[in-house]
């Protein structure tokens, strides 16, 4: 497995507090990127939350960055949170929409009520 899939399983077990879902599946990684150059090991991570004001803002960046610090191989982790553009939904895998019943996943004809 590569140090970048090993990276990716270990932020699969971050999870939202508020839902069921890992912060990967959720779409709240923008970017993972992998520096297999001169700085072996380097890690960038991209992320936000789910809303600016999100009860974790001050945990979960730091939760995410322990994790990938215990993957073997990483040497360093930079980690930029950033809002733009906003999370919604639609940055979510079709996995975690499932789990979490949103029903646009597959369209439901409605009956006029």
């Amino acid at each position: 497995m590569s140090l970048q899939d090993q990276v990716v399983a270990a932020l699969k077990t971050v999870y939202d507090p508020e839902m069921p879902i890992d912060i990967y599946e959720l779409g709240l990684i923008y970017d993972v990127a992998v520096d297999d150059a001169a700085a072996a090991g380097q890690v960038r991570i991209r992320m936000t939350l789910t809303a600016p004001n999100c009860p974790v803002a001050g945990s979960l960046p730091a939760e995410v960055e322990r994790a990938i610090r215990a993957v073997p191989g990483v040497t360093g982790v930079k980690l930029e949170l950033t809002f733009d553009p906003p999370w919604s939904k639609d940055r979510m895998s079709q996995a975690a929409k499932l789990a979490l019943g949103i029903d646009d996943l597959i369209p439901i004809a409605r009956l006029p009520g």
